[in-house]
């Protein structure tokens, strides 16, 4: 019997774009997913079964264009397929696994985040959907920051920031931090504490911090010794002023025909 395999007639990533050929509208669109998988990469880098995409065509549907957030994850996934590396994902490629978080940074062209997005990753699954919208929220008439939860077929606005998300183990929200010299808003991951996770600038600051810890404390183990050594000085001085001190007595007393060792009995 002829064995039939579906996946044989589906398209692969060589057959379809790997992008809907957009620009991005500003270079957040690119820091702040790569930031964000930066961070993941640091704290999750023994671990192979995620991938964090951005900016990547993203197929559930081989009749349907792509759809290409921001950045998405995924979990039970090879971090990395092949030395080339994904040109898209396709869902049918994945052994049907579905990002389980999708993040939409808003520009200043309205990219229908809030309807049509929110729509097909609905029909895609996705659980959790963050919209960061930190300049255009007024005219959206949105909070600069939303995260939607999928609840029997329908997204519903959670609360709380930053927001933990059990099923995926991180917690997203923004935080005020420097990368790349920039200091500004960002979006961080968090644990399950609300404390943000390490990126590579916090720890080169922490290194730094150490390292200027272990400074201060060299150079104050330096002063102590110093201390002790001028404290033995002075107590040799002492002792050597004692010692002239008493010897001028004697030789004062033998000028006056006074004999120290005579008077012992």
């Amino acid at each position: 019997m002829v064995q039939y395999d579906p996946l044989k007639f589906l398209p692969t990533e060589e057959d379809l774009p790997d992008s809907d050929g957009k620009p991005v509208d500003n270079e957040l669109h690119i820091l702040i997913p790569a930031l964000l998988r930066a961070i993941l990469s640091l704290n999750w880098g023994d671990r192979s079964d995620w991938f964090l995409g951005l900016n990547m065509g993203l197929y559930f549907d081989p009749k349907l264009p792509a759809i290409v957030p921001d950045s998405f994850l995924s979990l039970g996934v090879p971090r990395y397929k092949s030395e080339r590396g994904r040109l898209s994902y396709l869902i049918w490629q994945e052994n049907g696994i579905a990002p389980i978080w999708v993040l939409e940074v808003v520009s200043q062209t309205p990219g229908n985040e809030y309807r049509e997005k929110m729509t097909r990753y609905t029909e895609l699954g996705v659980l959790y959907y963050t919209i960061y919208n930190p300049n255009h929220w007024r005219r959206d008439k949105h909070e600069p920051f939303e995260v939607y939860k999928l609840i029997n077929g329908q997204y519903v606005r959670q609360s709380g920031e930053p927001f933990w998300m059990p099923e995926v183990g991180l917690g997203i929200g923004r935080g005020r931090g420097q990368q790349d010299g920039w200091n500004r808003e960002w979006l961080y991951w968090y644990d399950a504490h609300g404390d943000r996770l390490p990126s590579s600038e916090n720890v080169i600051q922490q290194e730094r911090l150490r390292a200027e810890q272990e400074r201060l404390r060299a150079e104050q183990e330096r002063l102590r010794a110093e201390q002790e050594r001028l404290r033995a000085e002075q107590a040799e001085q002492a002792l050597e002023q004692e010692r002239l001190q008493r010897q001028a007595l004697l030789d004062m007393l033998r000028d006056r025909g006074i004999d120290l060792d005579d008077l012992t009995p």
